[in-house]
């Protein structure tokens, strides 16, 4: 393992988490409040149940990252891929027997022809 356990970063980590859980869950207070008053509504109920999710994430994200760094670091490091001995073969340029293809290309030409001239402009 690299480093310290108990890190700045770590520490500002669970502590925004942490934060972030507590401030979530009087949110959940709150709503369950508004969800008992004569205004309140099934909506309401739904956000007390989504406030705490809301305030785990953080926790989850953290714990998420760590998996992620933890199966990075135990990877091997990749082989360099070998280098082809001859190049790939390069296509040709297209046939010109065919009538309708020559004639796409000469108006595709044409249209360059017209862009560069627009350009030197």
């Amino acid at each position: 393992m690299r480093g310290s356990l108990i890190t700045p970063r770590r520490l500002a980590i669970v502590g925004v988490s942490v934060l972030a859980f507590v401030l979530c869950l009087g949110l959940a207070w709150w709503q369950w409040e508004r969800f008992e008053s004569a205004t309140g509504s099934w909506q309401n109920l739904g956000y007390v149940l989504q406030w705490p999710l809301f305030g785990l994430f953080p926790a989850f994200l953290f714990w998420r990252l760590r998996r992620l760094r933890r199966q990075h670091d135990a990877e091997p490091a990749p082989r360099p891929e070998p280098k082809p001995s001859a190049p790939a073969p390069v296509a040709g340029p297209p046939d010109e027997d065919d009538d309708e293809l020559a004639a796409y290309n000469r108006y595709l030409a044409a249209l360059n022809a017209r862009d560069q001239q627009e350009r030197r402009r």
